[in-house]
């Protein structure tokens, strides 16, 4: 059986750059009402890129919310209407200098369904070269270059556990064999 909440009323508190903040009052399967907080946020995309030498690009970058620096791969936010392919390559170019050619969709994740609509899609890209990146001006992070059995070690151990990172490498792992 599916459970589902039907929504009675919602009340947008937050629109910012990224995210929208809003409160559902829901009635629940047994007919009572609760309030849910949810944050809306346009999607994205995240790339894990391997180059001929079986190496994974990934970015390392200081996140407010954690006061950490952590690994990721080059991801990116979904401008409104911009297919994830897309935002994918341009994504991967901006962060790490890197094109590819070939992108194979690896599919998409639901990072934190509990609060948020947020769908990141995730892609192999392979046959690197590279070029010079530009990331955002507000952006400052590291490229590093590890061997991809490496990345997959660090995400078993703990090390790297971003979600859409941790997905990615899982899925590229599955895929390359």
């Amino acid at each position: 059986m599916i459970y589902e909440e039907k929504t009675v009323s919602s009340q947008e508190i937050y629109q910012g750059k990224i995210v929208t903040l809003k409160v559902d009052k829901v009635t629940l399967p047994d007919g009572k009402q609760a309030e849910r907080e949810l944050v809306l946020h346009p999607g994205g995309v995240g790339v894990v890129a391997v180059d001929e030498d079986g190496s994974v690009i990934l970015v390392r970058q200081f996140r407010k919310p954690l006061e950490d620096a952590i690994y990721e791969i080059p991801a990116g936010k979904l401008d409104k209407g911009e297919d994830h392919r897309l935002c994918g390559i341009r994504e991967l170019a901006e962060e790490t200098g890197y094109r590819a050619e070939e992108f194979v969709y690896l599919g998409y994740i639901y990072p934190s369904p509990g609060f948020t609509d947020e769908v990141t899609h995730i892609y192999l890209a392979t046959g690197l070269s590279q070029g010079e990146c530009h990331p955002d001006e507000d952006e400052y992070l590291d490229v590093v270059r590890m061997p991809f059995e490496d990345a997959v070690t660090m995400v078993m151990e703990n090390k790297i556990n971003d979600a859409k990172t941790v997905a990615g490498i899982l899925k590229a792992k599955n895929m390359l064999g």
